[in-house]
């Protein structure tokens, strides 16, 4: 298992405990995380798009997994997650560059073209 499928599975087991010990709130971020998500003005792929610039601005590994890989499930090609994390670099500047770098490997890992 490569290091983003590993974080793929990490953020799976704290969703698995956060369920038992927070139950409530942990349902009230699925529900409204499942109504932000859903298509409307903006299609899925363009909100994981958007989702991957955010999750490097934040600088959060984790997120960067998460959404990159969700990008590519919605359709996304390599250069757009390239060109949306990219944006996060215009905005945020040289710390959100280094997290090129966790993009780069995702997409590799994920195998996208």
């Amino acid at each position: 298992m490569g290091r983003y499928s590993q974080k793929l599975e990490e953020i799976k087991k704290l969703i698995g405990r956060l369920q038992k010990e927070a139950p409530d709130q942990i349902a009230a971020f699925h529900g409204f995380m499942e109504a932000v998500e859903k298509p409307g003005a903006m299609d899925a792929k363009a909100k994981e798009l958007v989702n991957v610039a955010l999750a490097v601005a934040a600088q959060c590994e984790w997120c960067i997994a998460l959404h990159v890989k969700g990008a590519l499930d919605s359709g996304a090609s390599r250069a757009e997650v390239i060109d949306a994390a990219m944006q996060a670099v215009l905005m945020h500047g040289g710390p959100a560059l280094m997290y090129m770098t966790p993009v780069e490997e995702a997409l590799d890992e994920f195998g996208a073209s």
